[in-house]
């Protein structure tokens, strides 16, 4: 649904609901054809009060609903670098094996450095 019409729609609604509630609870006399001053008064009172608890239950909401989107982008933040954290680390795990399965292997024991130095001894000549 169109995002305009379906705030059209919450406006209507929300002015019809509070015309019925002032009309009910400020007129009751049908007799005649104008509203008593009384009744205007109630009527004026009704939607002025409506409209200022409106306006500030919309205040109250906007900030609530902001310190929660601050805390929720916080939290994604805070998810975001901790995945990044752990594949930084798996990406430096996998160059360490990279690495370590790279080096010569010897069929000595596991201390060895390379490979054994050559038997060298003079030999004499004549």
């Amino acid at each position: 649904m169109n995002i305009e019409l379906r705030n059209l729609k919450d406006f209507l609604g929300l002015y019809n609901r509070v015309t019925e509630l002032c009309f009910s609870s400020c007129v009751d006399n049908f007799n005649v054809r104008d509203l008593s001053p009384e009744e205007v008064r109630c009527a004026e009172n009704c939607v002025g009060k409506f409209t200022n608890t409106n306006q500030r239950l919309m205040q109250v909401y906007m900030d609530v609903q902001g310190k929660i989107n601050e805390r929720r982008y916080a939290e994604v933040e805070a998810l975001q670098a901790k995945q990044e954290a752990e594949l930084l680390q798996q990406q430096q795990q996998q160059q360490q094996e990279l690495a370590d399965s790279q080096l010569p292997v010897n069929g000595g024991t596991s201390g060895d450095s390379g490979p054994e130095p050559a038997n060298l001894t003079p030999v004499a000549t004549n």
